[in-house]
């Protein structure tokens, strides 16, 4: 048994996208749509322990307001997450929202090495690929021998639906497997699937605890700027590299 795939989580993950991309996508489709709602950082911390734009907005409909309401609350949430996309992809456009650090490292030396890339997240296929041709290139979706989104499963994370999709069209093991999450969610659903999950948190998910994870960082670090380990062993490293990674495979499996 070798270490064969990476499957990377998108939001929080590969890019710090919830706050300067999703969150402010919520806002503006709110002002478009003349609601009086504006969600602030800390609010929607709370709010992201709801997986899925479309939850999340009937999550606060049903929680936090006491005096609105709509006939229809599943096409209403569907509308507006629509909206709320649709601003998403415009952000996205204006190359606005960096990928976080280390990531495209390490796609790069992954695909040197001859292990395959997939993606397991809760956000819809569109935002994946706006996010990636925005960040890597039009021609770096090729680089994902899979592409695991919510709008293809029937259960959002912490259902462990999209990495045993992912895992399916990989015809892999969880053995042979990492996964990279940053939040509590996404570690049950990879823990629930039977993989081992290399955690870096931000802002919204460094007060989540994460026991069982391989290790947790800060980031996947870089040789000039190394992550930080909030739990697990570095084995020495300063970041996030494929000979790290087969060192920690090696330790739990």
């Amino acid at each position: 048994m070798s270490l064969k795939a990476l499957i990377f989580d998108v939001d929080g993950t590969i890019s710090n996208t919830e706050k300067h991309g999703h969150l402010v996508a919520f806002n503006k489709s709110f002002q478009f749509s003349g609601l009086d709602w504006n969600w602030s950082s800390d609010l929607y911390r709370e709010l992201l322990e709801v997986t899925g734009g479309k939850l999340r907005i009937k999550h606060y409909v049903e929680n936090y307001l006491d005096h609105f309401d709509v006939d229809d609350l599943d096409k209403f949430a569907l509308e507006l997450h629509q909206l709320k996309t649709n601003f998403y992809v415009e952000l996205m456009n204006e190359g606005k929202i960096p990928l976080r650090t280390g990531v495209e490292r390490l796609f790069t030396e992954a695909r040197e090495n001859g292990i395959q890339l997939a993606i397991a997240t809760t956000t819809s296929l569109v935002n994946v690929e706006a996010l990636i041709t925005n960040t890597l290139g039009s021609d770096a979706l090729s680089w994902f021998s899979v592409i695991g989104a919510g709008d293809m499963v029937k259960n959002l994370k912490p259902a462990p639906d999209v990495f045993e999709y992912v895992l399916d069209q990989l015809k892999l093991s969880p053995k042979e497997c990492i996964v990279f999450e940053d939040s509590l969610n996404g570690h049950v659903a990879s823990r629930k699937a039977g993989l081992n999950t290399v955690i870096t948190v931000n802002e919204y998910t460094s007060h989540q605890k994460f026991d069982d994870a391989m290790i947790v960082l800060n980031h996947l670090g870089e040789a000039e700027k190394p992550f930080s380990v909030i739990h697990g062993d570095n084995f020495g490293y300063s970041h996030v590299s494929i000979d790290f990674l087969k060192k920690l495979y090696e330790r739990f499996y």
